[in-house]
C-alpha cells in the first residue's frame, strides 16, 4: 500500500480527488495549503503528491521546486491538478518537475491510471 497526498486547498476538490482514489487502496493523505503539504512530505513520507497549483501560503510551483531541490525527495512522483489550463503554465508546470500536469475538471479514470502507473514505476526505484 502507498501512500498519495493530495495538496488541494478546495476542500470540495480535495475530497473529490479523495473519494475517487479510495478504491485503488491506497493510504490517502489531505493538506489545505503548500505549508502543510511540506509538513505532510516531511512526516509522512509519500509516494506521490497530488498537487494544486493555486494554494495559499507555498503554491505548487514553489512547491514542487522545493520537492525536486530536495536530494531526499527529488524521485518522489509529483502529478499537479489544477484549473490553470494554458500551454504556457502545463510548461511551466512540467519545467517545476511535475511528472503529470492535468487539468480540472480531471478525468478521474485517467487520474487513477497515471496514479497507478507512477506509483508502480516509482515503488520499483
Amino acid at each position: 500500500m502507498a501512500k498519495i497526498l493530495i495538496a488541494e486547498d478546495s476542500a470540495t476538490a480535495a475530497a473529490v480527488l479523495k473519494k475517487a482514489l479510495a478504491p485503488l487502496g491506497h493510504m490517502i493523505l489531505l493538506a489545505s495549503d503548500g505549508e502543510e503539504a511540506e509538513r505532510q512530505i516531511s512526516i509522512e513520507h509519500p509516494d506521490l503528491v497530488i498537487l494544486d497549483i493555486i494554494m495559499p501560503k507555498v503554491n505548487g510551483f514553489e512547491l514542487c521546486r522545493n520537492i525536486r531541490s530536495n536530494p531526499v525527495l527529488s524521485r518522489l512522483k509529483v502529478i499537479m491538478v489544477t484549473s490553470m489550463d494554458r500551454d504556457s503554465d502545463r510548461y511551466w508546470g512540467l519545467k517545476q518537475g511535475a511528472d503529470e500536469y492535468l487539468t480540472k475538471p480531471v478525468d478521474i479514470e485517467d487520474l487513477k491510471t497515471r496514479v497507478q502507473h507512477h506509483l508502480e514505476h516509482g515503488l520499483q526505484q
